[in-house]
């Protein structure tokens, strides 16, 4: 969804690398591109001016002029003005301090809050709740049908003693539901109520009495991320006729602008609280300011990544997986057995696309991410769990003639298999590589990792060995390359890195090449 900023906001902010200070026009230009790509985001154009005018205030003040690098400056300034007007802190649910905690769900028709009811169930229930999704949206067809099946599939409790299609009282649903959620020890009741396709009285009077009745911990405020401005003046409308404590955007995984999350904070003065990010009922989280900030800045979103990483892998699981490929025959106790375990287990963390869209400077290489085909990952699967248990084991046995059977049971061709087996080998290396310190080719060893002081005082040992050459012109013709290169990379365009950590001559990533290693295992 912001791509497009994303793309805009790099591109200016390429502009300012290898200046040694900031001049007023530099910042003048600077905040006029800003203000262009936000409102060719769709932000509200309020939210824009004020914005600008604090990146303003302080781009030319003491903190850029008198920093060792003011571009990386700017960029922090617009990075943490982008955290406050989504919001400034993380903002989490309030839970009743005696009996079940009430969440009344409001918004318009289509907005999604039937599906988002499954969604906070199932995230609430693996935060050791026990939720229950209300079904109060009596008028809708097939409303009430729809919600059953949303718990069922979310593992969530339900309660829908009415039918629906416009038959049934929701307030006396909703009413009725806090004293079956305390018989059945539910601690959480989500309450889906109905939606309009736009602002009118009934749907206003509706949702008032609805949270007159129950009295909610929290009124949560649902919109569809793809509506652009439409979603901030509805927001508003709910606000003003209903109240609301907390918003939840939906469809964040769209491709509309996403103006609508970047504003709806600022003018509402009500946080984003979660937001929804794809069609499966795990495609959801809390909502954090300073991550959404980052990766529109495209520098990644690591905490996000890391804390998937954490529910999914079991750290017996991590630590016997790297005992394997640091042990002394050099990895080789690490098999196609462990490598597929290891790839089922990334595969649960979700999409291959969005894990990688969260490292830092993945950004511009997304038109390369966006054609990974995530079906690689089933037919890889395929092809290993076609072997014997020996082949998984020994991968170095298998010869044409078993190539061409594995293949026929996992429905590939035998250079598929071939291939697989060429990666693993290749992949098991340079793991083996990296757990014992080596690191990727031209990258340092990973700190705290066997083999990386041994291997850094080699390395400083090779360095100190290298002496310059008798010959004064050779030496001449050395120092001039050396100080080329170091003009090159102080403007911008050669070996140094650029704001969003790929080196700075690249442009969109057009000209990014992956390294040999990951090519291997790209296909």
């Amino acid at each position: 969804m912001f791509d497009t900023l994303s793309d805009r906001l790099a591109a200016t902010f390429k502009n300012l690398r290898g200046k040694g200070r900031l001049s007023e026009a530099d910042i003048d230009a600077t905040a006029r591109d800003i203000r262009i790509a936000l409102l060719e985001a769709d932000v509200a154009l309020p939210v824009v001016r004020a914005f600008i005018k604090q990146v303003k205030e302080r781009a030319t003040g003491a903190e850029v002029s008198q920093a060792l690098n003011p571009a990386q400056q700017v960029i922090k300034i617009v990075n943490e003005e982008l955290v406050g007007i989504l919001g400034g802190e993380t903002r989490r649910l309030r839970f009743a301090k005696s009996g079940p905690t009430v969440i009344m769900l409001a918004g318009l028709q289509g907005a999604g809050k039937t599906t988002l009811a499954g969604k906070l169930g199932r995230w609430l229930k693996g935060q050791g709740h026990a939720p229950l999704l209300v079904a109060c949206d009596l008028q809708r067809p097939n409303a009430v049908n729809q919600l059953s099946v949303v718990a069922e599939r979310a593992g969530v409790g339900i309660y829908a003693p009415e039918p629906g299609n416009g038959v049934g009282d929701p307030v006396k649903v909703a009413q009725d539901s806090i004293e079956y959620a305390k018989t059945k020890q539910y601690d959480v009741v989500i309450v889906d109520t109905a939606g309009r396709l736009g602002i009118d009285q009934e749907l206003m009077q509706q949702a008032a009495d609805i949270r007159d009745a129950v009295k909610p911990d929290e009124v949560l405020f649902v919109v569809d991320a793809m509506i652009g401005q439409d979603a901030v003046n509805t927001a508003e409308a709910f606000r003003d006729g209903v109240g609301f404590d907390g918003v939840v955007l939906s469809k964040l995984d769209g491709d509309a602008r996403g103006g609508a999350a970047l504003s709806i904070a600022h003018v509402t003065g009500r946080q984003i609280m979660f937001a929804s990010n794809g069609e499966k009922l795990d495609d959801f989280d809390a909502f954090h300011p300073d991550r959404m900030a980052s990766r529109i800045l495209g520098m990644g979103d690591m905490l996000s990544l890391i804390e998937k990483a954490e529910q999914t892998f079991s750290q017996a699981e991590a630590e016997k997986m790297a005992a394997k490929l640091q042990s002394a025959k050099g990895g080789k106790d690490f098999t196609l057995d462990d490598f597929l375990a290891q790839m089922e287990q990334v595969r649960k963390m979700g999409s291959i696309s969005k894990l990688l869209g969260m490292l830092p400077g993945m950004g511009q290489i997304k038109d390369q991410i966006n054609n990974i085909d995530e079906r690689d990952v089933d037919r890889t699967a395929a092809i290993i769990k076609s072997m014997t248990p020996k082949e998984r084991a020994e991968p170095t046995i298998i010869n044409g003639s078993r190539r061409a059977r594995i293949a026929k049971g996992s429905g590939v061709e035998v250079s598929a298999v071939k291939n697989l087996v060429e990666r693993f080998f290749e992949a098991r290396k340079m793991m083996s590589r990296m757990a014992q310190g080596g690191g990727m080719p031209g990258m340092p060893g990973i700190p705290g990792m066997g083999g990386g002081p041994g291997r850094q005082k080699k390395q400083q040992k090779q360095a100190k060995g290298k002496r310059k050459s008798g010959n004064p012109m050779k030496r001449k013709a050395e120092e001039q390359a050396a100080r080329e290169r170091r003009e090159q990379a102080a403007q911008g365009g050669g070996a140094a890195g650029g704001a969003f950590g790929l080196p700075g001559g690249q442009q969109g990533g057009k000209d990014f090449e992956l390294p040999d290693e990951f090519k291997k295992f790209m296909g």
